[in-house]
């Protein structure tokens, strides 16, 4: 018998969980980050806690204050920085972690998005280091 997988799709073993970090939904878990290591750079500030939990999921939340701009510019704002998290957390992020990343006023909706990766790869060696 073949296997009729289409091109592209995950493997039956491996599990799609572990492949992207949960999101933070609870105010609490934002406050809590708020509270741990923080590290800004000119595209996003970075703020990151490592959870006593034993939970070894990773989790990330997103946030833009209205100083970024009106809603349109905070949500082209959150949707890069949800694609920076996608493309960055799992290399360079820890299992166990919450991070927040939160948009900065006119850069973070229109740098460079390569800087953007790289601004955030930086702030997450500087909260490990």
């Amino acid at each position: 018998m073949t296997d009729i997988t289409p091109p592209g799709a995950p493997d039956q073993g491996e599990p799609a969980v572990l492949l992207r970090p949960q999101i933070l939904t609870q105010r609490r878990d934002f406050i809590a980050a708020s509270h741990g290591r923080r590290q800004g750079t000119p595209g996003v500030h970075l703020q990151g806690r490592r959870r006593d939990d034993g939970d070894v999921l990773m989790r990330v939340g997103y946030t833009c204050s209205k100083k970024v701009g009106n809603a349109v510019a905070r949500n082209r704002a959150k949707r890069r920085l949800r694609e920076v998290a996608r493309l960055v957390l799992p290399v360079h992020g820890r299992p166990g972690w919450d991070y927040v990343l939160v948009g900065r006023p006119q850069t973070t909706a229109s740098i460079d998005f390569v800087q953007l990766q790289n601004d955030l790869i930086r702030a997450i060696e500087k909260v490990h280091g």
